[in-house]
């Protein structure tokens, strides 16, 4: 008997005050139709209403018309619990003004937490999270005054401290395939990504919940082979009646066989980076690499070290991963972000984060916006602005080389890189190096204490975490060291013996870094 039923008759399992959990990273994997049509039923009839919600990776494009932007009404939505807001501003705002209960979540903590809903099991146990703004010593991960309940707290096993952070019950899961086949089971070979959306499905079949699927295409029976959902985890699917605009791979691709490992492009198609700041940066974080390095790259200005990677010929010395769960390929940025071309095997996310959680990353690469004097960095709240940790969390705290990447100030910073130097033509209006971050997305103290050899790489100085905080190790030629440097920061770093950078990094031309990485013991 097919499972197939309208948009409509599928909103209808949804009850007033439901849990729900969605699938997706950016657009890849977003149910866009599904969500569509929650918005329209509660702007029209008011329907269905105050409900729960958890996902654990962004999902939005940035703009006010993608994604959880449809779900961010006043009424519609009583909480959130979310690895990131970034991508839908609007539902941060909701929280940021106080109308619905706001929570943030590592990316990586989330899909746990669909693996104990599907176990049964009351909470997830981890060391994720410790001494930073999750720990509920600190925030508890709470957003605003509204959020009163501890969703996380503190235990002692064995004499050593945990985060223990409460199961939810999923009420219905709606999650996005690409085929259904009439017994409800379902594929994902036109998917950028499978993400979560098994774990979720398998949580509120757990739960005693409903799941419900939109798909492209429906078909009498499906291979074995090709079904990454059984049906006996699926209630009702949905065929999307426009998947162009609502069943698009990535929102700039509506089908690129290159990320669903379908077809392989050339691999000298990825752009050289022009001659500037975030080059320089990129160059310099890329010297940390080693042969055979298996790396994670941020959002932003680090994901220029997979365009030095293929500029300086060393991506066949790396292997490149996303916390999307792809390994190898080309990381896709922007709009984009967490689908891979050329991919070598694309997992579930949930098995990615055990990889990252484990240790089994050699380095990563991530974005720099506050920096403290004892290494804390901020990349998840600013002002009231709601943004969220994502994966950083997970990648950052079990990895055992970190490389923090971005300009050293920020607004309207203008700068150029010629001749082997670097001039400040406009200094940034905005410190990064600052007494006190507003939010501990990373601990220096905790890395520090377990060991982590921690980089903050910028266009014009490098530091180290050391014992006692920062320590300046390297500056650009052409830098003053008070004047672009000293006086730019809220606080002093241990200042000894600093070498220049190398003046290679600031020219046109190889930096010669194959040689470099292959003279690596």
């Amino acid at each position: 008997m097919s499972k197939v039923i309208s948009l409509e008759d599928a909103i209808g399992l949804i009850n007033n005050g439901d849990c729900i959990a969605t699938s997706g990273i950016c657009m890849s994997g977003v149910p866009e139709e599904i969500m569509k049509g929650i918005e329209k039923s509660f702007l029209e009839k008011g329907e269905p209403k105050s409900l729960k919600a958890i996902f654990a990776a962004g999902q939005g494009c940035w703009d006010d018309v993608h994604g959880w932007q449809h779900m961010a009404h006043e009424g519609l939505l009583a909480s959130v619990i979310a690895g990131h807001y970034g991508t839908c501003a609007s539902l941060g705002k909701l929280i940021e003004e106080n109308k619905i209960i706001g929570y943030n979540l590592p990316q990586g903590v989330i899909v746990d937490l669909f693996h104990e809903a599907v176990k049964g099991m009351p909470g997830h146990i981890t060391k994720l999270g410790l001494k930073t703004f999750v720990d509920p010593r600190i925030e508890g991960r709470k957003l605003n005054a509204k959020t009163t309940e501890d969703v996380v707290k503190v235990v002692n096993i064995d004499d050593e401290e945990y985060l223990m952070y409460k199961t939810p019950k999923i009420d219905v899961a709606i999650i996005r395939g690409t085929t259904a086949d009439m017994y409800g089971n379902i594929s994902f070979e036109e998917e950028a990504l499978p993400v979560d959306m098994r774990v979720i499905a398998m949580a509120a079949k757990a739960c005693g919940g409903k799941v419900i699927v939109q798909v492209k295409y429906t078909c009498d029976r499906l291979m074995t082979d090709k079904v990454a959902i059984p049906g006996i985890f699926v209630d009702a699917v949905v065929i999307s009646k426009d998947p162009v605009e609502n069943h698009r791979q990535t929102q700039l691709f509506f089908y690129d066989p290159s990320m669903s490992g379908h077809s392989f492009v050339p691999t000298d198609d990825i752009a050289s980076l022009p001659l500037d700041a975030k080059k320089v940066i990129s160059r310099r974080a890329a010297m940390e690499l080693s042969k055979g390095a298996v790396i994670n790259l941020g959002v932003g200005t680090p994901e220029g070290v997979a365009n030095v990677a293929a500029e300086e010929g060393i991506s066949d010395l790396i292997t490149m991963t996303s916390e999307s769960g792809a390994v190898a390929g080309i990381p896709m940025g922007g709009k984009a972000f967490g689908a891979v071309q050329n991919a070598w095997a694309v997992v579930e996310q949930g098995i990615q984060f055990d990889f990252y959680d484990g240790g089994g990353l050699d380095v990563t690469y991530l974005g720099l916006a506050e920096v403290d004097p004892i290494g804390n960095v901020n990349v998840s709240h600013f002002g009231t602005n709601v943004t969220g940790c994502g994966g950083f969390i997970n990648i950052s705290q079990n990895t055992p080389n970190l490389v923090y990447c971005g300009t050293f100030t920020a607004g309207g910073l203008k700068e150029e890189v010629r001749n082997g130097k670097l001039t400040i033509v406009k200094e940034g209006r905005n410190k990064k190096f600052i007494k006190q971050v507003q939010q501990i997305t990373f601990s220096g103290e905790y890395g520090a204490e377990i060991g982590q050899n921690v980089l903050y790489v910028t266009e014009r100085a490098v530091f180290k975490l050391v014992k006692g905080g920062l320590k300046l190790i390297e500056v650009a030629p052409g830098i003053d060291v008070k004047k672009d440097i000293l006086d730019q920061m809220e606080f002093e770093p241990i200042v000894e013996d600093y070498k220049l950078m190398d003046s290679k990094l600031f020219t046109e031309g190889s930096i010669e870094l194959r040689d470099l990485i292959l003279s690596k013991k």
